[in-house]
């Protein structure tokens, strides 16, 4: 956020809002308004006028939603339906005064709360790590003398200065401009620069036209600039979008969905069964305590106690590994959330793009009329000069690609005006390469990027006969003596230098030469000649200029034109009278070419969208740059449906200005059908998703500035930009990219299915183990036998399974082509038709299984206890045999690698351990009423294990065959 940011009740900006006047700021003149404010533009306000105001209308400061607190954080660990069924079974084993089986559960709730806490905790603080910023300091007029202040003690009625590097403070009035120049992509999505100016516009311009405003959190590219504060704080436009994000709701994510349903129908299906059970005993004549116990028994086991844990325990996982791949999630739910998204609202600019312009291409007028102009293009990307310049078309080989600058003199010319016509500055910073570490140090820029785009093209041509193009040769040899800056409304910069011996040439007569760039229209109208490829000055072909310009605007390039005139005489003074003069002259204004540039798009990007394409995810890409610029980008990333498709009179991009005019229930279908969207507001995009939505899409959001956080929020995940991202964007997301790459939510997206890959093997592991039990005991009560399962022992079973043999699960490795598959169907439940038929068949076999090794035992005069301890036994070892057809829930057991999860193993070695612990232990014996087996059991055991495995394995096989003949 620009600005400090407070936990507080909003402030009471009474006396200036957003409505009325407040919204008219910039249609009227600025020494009007600060007579309104009763301030003053040649004196500001009075230190006590400003106390008083402040008093009066608090800080300017964005108030924000209050954090919850540490213990609210922690109950709402216990917010979950299973967890009710869990906490209610423990409170009715400690009524009953079975004190191990309560704790067993009460302990498995309380560590799963935990986990969660511990996990939310380090998320909150990595945030906040991440997200600091120092408080500004701003430059006031007060009492008629220019202060330092705190931004947060700006008032209304305040005149404020602002220069390079700063942030806009507050909402600001422009009183005057020197070439001012504005960074406004967090807040509109523009990311050129915008030129300001004073004068007042009419009543009807858009946030992003009005040239004569500043707005808070902005940043000064260029220029100086002193404006009245017209709102501060709440009031702010920041701080109207901040009060959409406060207000909008919190999206469930598909898991917390599923789990809740899910949850829901497990807890009817138990307490009816549970219920059935009680009441069929009572009926058989048993005593109503007994069948109490025995109803309790079964609920519990038939709860998958483990579930919470390793759910929490699986996210908490997908968050470690998304944070090495550069991806900080804020909540554990987003992990799963990301495995569904079938629609990701991509940022372009720094998101898909460098955030750096590039000079792609560039033309000189041709030697004839009727010849075509020369092409040259620019290879390489950034602000790093490695690149090189080749005429466009040519045949390129190993030698013959980059071109000599001294057998080019036209390009040489206009790239020489580039560099001189500009105020920005290209630096290398020192890479540990320079300090002995072996990497090389990055170019950074300063000042507007697309003149620092100029200094870089001006490099890639190499060193000719009179030096390296390089800013600081290039200086030496034509030293500025003035400028005129860049304004919007005359559309060009013109600078004036000496031309020093060694630069003269054969330019003996002139003393001084005007460099000039802007608009193809307005130097094009400046000039009479042309320097053609060859260096000729010739008569200018204006058609074929504007022929050129056209072409490369149309491939969304941004386009400049160039020029030069020589002056004769030593003056030191350059005024647009001058450049006037110069045009009607006898030497006139020689026009030398045109440049087209653009924010190239990262390379890893186009791959991480076409993977994402290919796993049925759609990619919309959402930019505040006008229509030709995002349709280019778009086709160059590769965005399915960017460029129409066969229907041409579909719009393949849509603007805020088409949208506006949708109606609301017509938006949904156009929003699904448009690939790219142009010039979007905060409400449009927070529109955007809705509509999409709508439509039953799991939609994951992308920005970095202001104007994107409430879409942020309303997505069902929204991803903030770690590095140019504002706070407000991060506070309203559920992830953060620490590197600002849409490649980071590619991957992100990777592992969020195989969370969900992952959860769903663990819980068709899990229910039959908990089915088997509950059929178990309902068959004892029903056919009026002994439990072949206590209470204790189904608690032992689901204890000991759950950690040692389903916490390994979470790590199971990604499945193959997991991004090769269709997002999963919003609407589907948890398990589908076929995964629930499995959990039936495995429970039917663990239940029917534990039965019989039971009764088989009984028959051969053994006690209950070691009755018990085979039938225990076999669940616990039938579960383990069933971990290896659930790695694969389609593919044979055999397709994944045997030793490829090693913490697996570690938890079949500890199984196998325990439960022999539990059959051979006296402390286990005593504890669970189990006893020793002798080896004959444990063989009959070890068989019927197996069978299990055999039978799924089979089951599987037949479900392939059916699906290849479905097929066929």
């Amino acid at each position: 956020m620009p600005m400090a940011t407070a936990s507080v009740a909003p402030n009471p900006v009474a006396s200036f809002s957003h409505t009325g006047a407040a919204a008219r700021w910039h249609a009227r003149g600025a020494e009007e308004i600060a007579r309104e404010l009763a301030s003053d533009v040649h004196q500001g306000l009075t230190a006590a006028d400003a106390a008083a105001r402040l008093v009066r209308d608090g800080q300017n400061i964005i108030t924000t939603k209050k954090g919850r607190a540490w213990w609210v954080r922690l109950l709402l660990q216990f917010n979950a339906p299973l967890v009710y069924i869990l906490i209610g079974a423990a409170g009715v084993t400690l009524f009953l005064g079975e004190y191990v089986d309560s704790g067993v559960i009460f302990g498995s709730v309380l560590v799963s709360a935990i986990i969660g806490y511990v996990q939310e905790s380090k998320a909150v603080k990595a945030i906040d790590a991440l997200s600091r910023s120092l408080r500004i300091q701003s430059t006031v007029l007060r009492d008629g003398q220019r202060r330092r202040v705190d931004a947060a003690d700006l008032v209304v009625g305040d005149v404020v200065y602002i220069e390079p590097g700063d942030k806009v403070p507050a909402d600001l009035r422009l009183a005057a401009v020197t070439d001012l120049h504005v960074d406004e992509s967090m807040l509109t999505g523009e990311s050129k620069t915008v030129s300001k100016k004073p004068e007042a516009l009419a009543e009807s311009a858009e946030l992003a036209d009005r040239k004569n405003m500043a707005y808070a959190g902005s940043m000064v590219t260029r220029g100086t600039g002193e404006g009245v504060v017209v709102a501060a704080g709440d009031a702010t436009e920041v701080g109207r979008i901040n009060q959409m994000i406060v207000h909008a709701d919190d999206i469930a994510t598909p898991l917390t969905r599923k789990i809740a349903a899910f949850s829901r129908v497990l807890l009817w299906v138990i307490l009816a069964v549970a219920l059935v059970t009680f009441i069929v005993g009572i009926v058989r004549g048993n005593p109503w305590a007994e069948m109490f116990k025995a109803a309790v028994a079964l609920a519990v086991g038939a709860i998958p106690e483990g579930l919470p844990a390793v759910v929490t325990i699986m996210l908490a996982v997908g968050v470690s590994r998304m944070a090495r791949r550069k991806a900080i999630i804020r909540n554990l739910p987003a992990v799963e959330a990301l495995g569904s998204t079938t629609v990701i609202c991509s940022d372009k600019t720094g998101t898909l793009t460098q955030n750096q312009m590039t000079v792609r291409a560039a033309w000189v007028q041709p030697t004839r009329a009727s010849a075509a102009g020369t092409e040259y293009e620019f290879t390489g990307a950034g602000y790093d000069p490695a690149g090189m310049v080749r005429v466009s078309g040519a045949a390129k080989g190993a030698e013959g690609e980059r071109i000599a600058v001294d057998e080019h003199p036209a390009l040489r010319e206009m790239l020489i005006c580039g560099a001189l016509c500009n105020d920005a500055e290209l630096l290398k910073t020192h890479g540990a390469a320079e300090t002995g570490k072996g990497t090389a140090g990055q170019w950074e820029i300063r000042g507007d990027p697309t003149e620092a785009a100029l200094l870089v093209s001006a490099q890639k041509v190499g060193a000719g006969a009179a030096g390296a193009l390089t800013q600081e040769s290039l200086a030496k040899q034509f030293p500025r003596v003035d400028a005129i800056p860049f304004e919007s409304d005359q559309r060009y910069m013109a600078t004036l230098h000496t031309l020093s011996s060694a630069a003269r040439g054969d330019e003996q007569h002139n003393e001084r030469v005007i460099y000039i760039k802007g608009s193809v229209e307005r130097v094009l109208g400046m000039c009479n000649r042309a320097m053609d490829v060859g260096g000729r000055i010739v008569t200018l072909d204006k058609a074929a200029v504007q022929a050129a310009a056209a072409d490369l605007a149309g491939r969304g390039l941004r386009v400049l034109a160039f020029a030069r005139c020589g002056v004769q005489d030593a003056v030191d003074d350059l005024t647009p009278r001058m450049v006037e003069q110069a045009r009607d002259g006898a030497t006139g204004v020689v026009f030398l070419g045109v440049q087209g540039m653009l924010d190239p798009p990262r390379a890893e990007a186009i791959e991480a969208i076409a993977r994402c394409q290919r796993a049925g995810i759609t990619v919309k890409m959402i930019t505040g740059d006008n229509a030709i610029t995002a349709a280019t980008i778009a086709g160059m990333i590769g965005i399915d449906g960017a460029r129409g498709g066969q229907d041409e009179e579909t719009p393949h991009v849509l603007t805020g200005a088409e949208m506006a005019a949708i109606a609301d229930d017509a938006l949904p279908a156009q929003a699904e059908a448009t690939a790219v969207f142009a010039r979007m507001t905060p409400e449009q995009k927070l529109r955007l998703v809705k509509a999409l939505q709508s439509r039953g899409h799991i939609v994951a959001m992308t920005g970095d500035g202001v104007n994107d956080a409430p879409a942020l929020r309303q997505a069902d995940i929204g991803v903030a930009m770690g590095i140019t991202g504002t706070e407000v964007a991060k506070d309203a997301a559920d992830m953060v990219l620490a590197d600002d790459n849409f490649a980071s939510i590619e991957a992100a997206v990777e592992e969020g299915r195989s969370v969900f890959s992952n959860l769903t093997k663990f819980i068709m592991w899990e229910l039959p183990c908990n089915g088997g039990e509950a059929l178990v005991i309902v068959a004892a009560i029903l056919l009026g036998s002994p439990l072949p399962i206590l209470p204790v022992q189904a608690l032992y079973i689901n204890l000991v399974t759950s950690v040692l043999l389903g916490i390994p699960l979470v790590f199971e490795a990604k499945e193959p082509r997991v991004m090769s598959r269709p997002p999963r169907d919003p609407k589907k439940p948890l398990l589908t038709f076929e995964l629930i038929m499995r959990t039936g068949l495995v429970s039917l076999l663990l239940g029917a299984g534990a039965i019989g090794l039971f009764h088989w035992e009984l028959a051969r005069g053994m006690s209950e206890a070691t009755a018990r301890s085979a039938a225990v036994s076999f669940i616990v070892v039938g579960q383990l045999f069933c971990l290896f057809p659930t790695r694969a829930l389609l593919r044979p057991a055999w397709a994944v690698p045997l030793f490829s999860n090693m913490w697996l193993w570690a938890g079949i070695a500890a199984t196998l351990a325990t439960q022999y612990a539990f059959a051979h232990a006296p402390i286990f014996n005593r504890l669970f009423h189990s006893a020793p087996l002798d080896a004959s059991a444990w063989g009959r055991v070890l068989l019927a294990s197996a069978g299990v495995l055999v039978v799924v394995e089979g089951e599987k096989a037949i479900r392939r065959a059916l699906g290849r003949a479905r097929a066929a």
